[in-house]
């Protein structure tokens, strides 16, 4: 019995044994949820071969597998080789076919290869996925004017939804690039022009993608949005202070504020070397400075552009090993990566640099739970195109207007008083969503014209004319628009651009990536459709509806009230409708500066104070003067600009302190009143200039804002804030220091609408002493005092007026030669002024001959 007991116990025991076999051989380490993502990215890494390791840092792409709208198995088997792959897109596809089609993909590399890793499902959703059927937001340039980062976050949440019907895990979004040239094409896919404006978008952009199991990716990385003559993929030439205070601080700020996991890089180049094979960008800097842990991606073709564009490559084995060494990890619609094998075996590349991209890759992949849930079984309730998201489509529409001028408040129109109104324009009766998006056409959303009569009804009557197109300057159907315009009692003029829809449509485009412009002139014949219908009389409302600003010196001398609206989405229509007729206020503010001509380039408000002319003296072909002889350097429109139906006060400018060490950070509070009858949104602007530094630094830079509701009549306290730490400058070294000494700190509504100031001291400094602080001794006697006033080109200057220090007096004035003759104190201080000058601050001293010279500028 014994015996038969302990075969028992052994017939057992061999069973458990071997059960435990089979269950260890299903669960390799790599495929343990529980343990830490390391361990299981080296365990995998460690079974892979070098083939299947240089297939993860590469792309299948829709036209290596898709038949039309269908996959072909067959294509996919023989492409992929049977491995698993690293990411794979299908952007010609609609959004029904989307989903099926990336599970198809999905199920033959998790089920039907060695090692049944996850491929990455890659989308483009600058604003809103680029797939048929997903919800139209409105464009980025619109979703930065709103000056609402939380809408950037709410906006990347709800596209969540449309990415997980479609099967989606990783997006090419968001674009945070700083664009200082406005004949890019690329302007409508920017935030704006401010470094810090685009970093806080695209903070809240990461975070609400990435809170919602979907896998962001910055773009585009490198110097990027200032091309050489605003041509598309060309050079960016900068210092290294403008590289990390301008064009890469957007990305240093979300790396270090986000937990993003994928940067794509540019095609171009900075200072001679294509961004795309630069180690000081992608390994030195993203790596070592900013703590970046995750893949960089080229954008698509830019590694084989060593080759083609950039000729620093003689074929495509010099440019895999230029991109891969500099520290580009996933190569994207080229064919060089394919190389690399070769490369290892032959000795040419140290196989640990591959295995490096490769856990990058992998541990994303874990990371965002592809090996756990590959095909988004925890999303199978998400549907396409939800409600909400039409909903917050036309809310960021609505804060995204700018009303840029209301002439005798020409706006809001009153439906309850008008009989007639034309609607007129190229961008009328056309939805303009922008680039990277599926459709142009206007069933797909609402047009101006259509938002307009929905609105009205049958209660006031729309009369209709196209005028010219976009592109022609063909003028045949302005006579009509005259017409209609001449018959209603107040004309609404639709103008603007129009950008293509990704690898679908892009006839007839003058904005958006490949669509730059020579001149920021209205295309076609625009600007002659709006002059001949302001020449009819009735009163005008100009709307641009664009992706860039345009130069509208004629128009803003002219036209009454003018507004623009970028590219607003679905909604567009609906929301300027709301608008123009007053049941929205319009709440939207530049973050573009528009400028008077193409010739005023570049036009950004946080200019080095040498930038905009010397002599101060501007001119006009009425009075030629200097800086420049026919025209002021000043924009059309600076960056903050926007109005609203009501109007605000501010008062009340506080600090928490006066003085401050670097490691602290000066708290603003300022009270805002609305004045007006209306409720109404404020944009609350923080600005910090410093005003003594070792190297020259911007007139001011803008450091905090803050978008609120101030209900008629009422007055909200608003707080704004900046780390001092912040408050750097980059030395000869590359190094960040915070230099003691004095900055202001500016609040207002827009950069050249300053209403606030104050003067803090930061660290060990004390203030000089000014001859605006110098006492005045007590003069025993009236001297009589003459000179001349030059300036430093020792020309002769007239119309100085000169004041006593002591009481503020006039005293006098230069003549026309520049001289002057006054009575004053024997120890009087004498303080020279005129408009475009500094002022000048001169003790007595019992001098009889006081000859000067003073400084074009402003105090």
């Amino acid at each position: 019995m014994m015996i038969k007991m302990s075969i028992s116990r052994l017939l057992f025991c061999s069973s458990l044994f071997l059960s435990g076999i089979s269950v260890f051989a299903q669960e390799l380490p790599y495929k343990q949820p529980n343990l830490p993502i390391e361990e299981r990215v080296n365990d995998l890494l460690s079974r892979m071969t070098l083939e299947e390791k240089v297939a993860q840092i590469r792309h299948i792409h829709s036209w290596n597998i898709f038949n039309g709208q269908t996959l072909d198995t067959e294509k996919l088997k023989a492409f992929s080789k049977g491995m698993s792959w690293g990411f794979v897109e299908g952007f010609p596809l609609t959004g029904a076919n989307c989903r099926k089609n990336m599970q198809l993909v999905q199920k033959f590399m998790v089920e039907n290869t060695r090692l049944g890793i996850p491929v990455f499902t890659v989308a483009e959703s600058l604003h809103g996925s680029v797939h048929e059927g997903s919800v139209i937001y409105p464009q980025n340039v619109a979703l930065g004017s709103t000056f609402s980062p939380e809408l950037a976050y709410r906006k990347a949440a709800m596209i969540t939804k449309d990415l997980h019907a479609q099967g989606m895990h990783q997006v090419l979004a968001p674009c945070i690039d700083v664009v200082r040239d406005l004949r890019w094409g690329r302007v409508e896919e920017s935030f704006g022009e401010d470094p810090i404006l685009c970093g806080l978008f695209g903070i809240a952009e990461v975070k609400g993608y990435m809170d919602n199991g979907i896998s962001p990716m910055l773009k585009h990385y490198g110097p990027h949005g200032n091309p050489l003559s605003g041509l598309n993929l060309a050079s960016v030439e900068c210092g290294l202070r403008d590289l990390h205070e301008v064009y890469l601080k957007p990305f240093e700020m979300v790396i270090r504020n986000t937990s993003v996991l994928a940067v794509m890089s540019t095609y171009n180049s900075w200072n001679r070397i294509p961004n795309s094979a630069s180690h000081y960008l992608l390994t030195e800097v993203l790596r070592n400075q900013f703590g970046f842990k995750g893949y960089v991606y080229s954008d698509w073709g830019a590694i084989e552009m060593l080759k083609t564009l950039h000729y620093t490559a003689h074929n495509s084995e010099e440019a895999a090993m230029q991109a891969f060494t500099a520290g580009l990890d996933v190569e994207a619609s080229s064919n060089c990566y394919p190389l690399l094998a070769d490369l290892i075996k032959e000795g040419k590349l140290d196989e640990e640099i591959l295995n490096e991209s490769v856990r990058r890759v992998l541990y994303v992949k874990f990371k965002m739970g592809l090996f756990e849930d590959p095909y988004g079984e925890q999303y199978a309730h998400c549907k396409m195109h939800p409600q909400e998201g039409v909903q917050l489509s036309k809310e960021i529409a609505d804060e995204s207007v700018v009303l840029l001028k209301n002439e005798n408040g020409l706006l809001p129109l009153n439906a309850e008083k008008l009989r007639s109104v034309a609607v007129i324009g190229p961008n009328a009766d056309q939805v303009q969503f922008g680039d990277y998006t599926w459709s142009r056409n206007n069933k797909d959303g609402m047009t101006p014209l259509a938002g307009i009569r929905q609105l009205l009804g049958d209660k006031v009557t729309v009369r209709y004319e196209k005028g010219c197109s976009l592109v022609s300057l063909d003028t045949s159907g302005i006579k009509k628009a005259v017409e209609v315009a001449r018959q209603s009692e107040v004309a609404i003029v639709f103008c603007g651009s129009a950008s293509a829809a990704l690898a679908r449509d892009y006839k007839s485009s003058t904005c958006g990536e490949g669509f730059d412009l020579n001149d920021l002139n209205l295309t076609g014949a625009q600007s002659q459709l709006i002059k001949e219908v302001y020449e009819t009389g009735t009163p005008v409302v100009l709307v641009l509806v664009t992706g860039k600003p345009f130069t509208i010196s004629w128009e803003k001398k002219h036209i009454p009230a003018i507004l623009t609206q970028w590219y607003a989405g679905e909604q567009a229509g609906n929301s300027i409708a709301d608008i123009l007729f007053g049941k929205i206020s319009p709440s939207g503010r530049l973050t573009f500066s528009f400028p008077q001509s193409t010739g005023h380039l570049p036009v950004y408000y946080d200019y080095l104070p040498s930038d905009k002319g010397f002599y101060k003296n501007p001119g006009s072909y009425e009075t030629p003067g200097r800086d420049y002889v026919f025209s002021s350097p000043d924009p059309l429109w600076a960056f903050g600009h926007g109005l609203t139906y009501t109007s605000f006060v501010y008062k009340s400018m506080e600090t928490d302190k006066e003085h401050y060490d670097p490691t602290d950070t000066i708290y603003v509070k300022v009270d805002i009143k609305n004045t007006g009858k209306r409720d109404g949104k404020e944009v609350v602007q923080l600005y910090v200039r410093d005003k003594v530094s070792t190297v020259v630094t911007p007139v001011k830079q803008l450091r905090d804002f803050e978008k609120v509701l101030v209900e008629a009549g009422s007055t909200r306290t608003v707080r704004l804030k900046v780390a001092v730490k912040d408050l750097y400058i980059v030395d000869a070294g590359d190094r960040r220091i915070v230099e003691p000494g004095e900055f202001e700190l500016q609040v207002g509504t827009a950069s050249d609408n300053i209403l606030q100031r104050k003067t803090v001291i930061v660290g060990d400094f004390e203030r000089s002493a000014s001859a605006e602080g110098m006492k005045v001794a007590k003069s025993s006697k009236n001297i009589s005092i003459h000179g001349e006033v030059r300036d430093v080109q020792a020309t002769l200057i007239a119309g100085v007026n000169i004041y006593a220090g002591s009481s503020g007096k006039l005293l006098g004035q230069s003549d026309d030669k520049g001289q002057y003759r006054i009575d004053a104190g024997n120890h009087e201080i004498l303080v020279f002024r005129k408009k475009g000058y500094q002022s000048l601050e001169v003790p007595v001293d019992n001098l009889g001959i006081i000859n000067v010279r003073i400084n074009y500028g402003e105090n």
